[in-house]
């Protein structure tokens, strides 16, 4: 659909606003980015350990960010059932990148937490990912990549995602 038809397709359905072509173009161009993004990050991860998943990297991720937390706080953070992140947990507690201990305060309940290894997978990937981003930078004309600089930090502040700046490199602490 060109991009006339599909302003006259919105216009027709009464929903139409000013800038929403400008916003549907920047949809399209996030989801393509988006693509590109997600195939990094699975070499990236691939590349340091082909059985991980990412749903299972997001979890490490989450957790070397938050550190020790509850199942019940880990589910919330992944949007999914406890039942669910309790299987996300078994499997990455058996690849020894997770630890299971019991909670000083409760123990009906168990703290989650990285292990050695579940921290130096995540060092390692996010280092990975960081070069292959650079690498698909440094092929962009400067006076793009300037302009990306706000959009994207914009883009990610309005989805409630930290934003890298100096001293932090979107990294978790680690």
């Amino acid at each position: 659909m060109n991009v006339s038809t599909e302003h006259e397709h919105r216009t027709d359905r009464g929903d139409s606003e000013p800038g929403d072509e400008s916003a549907a173009a920047l949809t399209d161009a996030l989801l393509t980015a988006s693509r590109l993004l997600m195939g990094l990050s699975a070499r990236s991860i691939a590349h340091v350990d082909d059985t991980i998943t990412i749903p299972q990297f997001r979890t490490l991720v989450i957790l070397s960010t938050r550190g020790p937390v509850k199942i019940a706080v880990l589910a919330t953070e992944l949007g999914v059932q406890p039942s669910t992140a309790t299987r996300m947990v078994d499997r990455l507690v058996a690849a020894e990148l997770l630890d299971r201990k019991p909670n000083p305060h409760s123990r009906r309940e168990q703290i989650i937490e990285l292990t050695e290894r579940g921290r130096t997978v995540v060092r390692e990937v996010l280092a990975r990912r960081r070069d292959e981003i650079a690498a698909v930078v440094a092929r962009m004309p400067a006076h793009d990549r300037a302009g990306l600089i706000g959009g994207l930090t914009a883009f990610s502040a309005a989805g409630g995602e930290s934003v890298a700046g100096p001293g932090n490199e979107g990294y978790p602490a680690l």
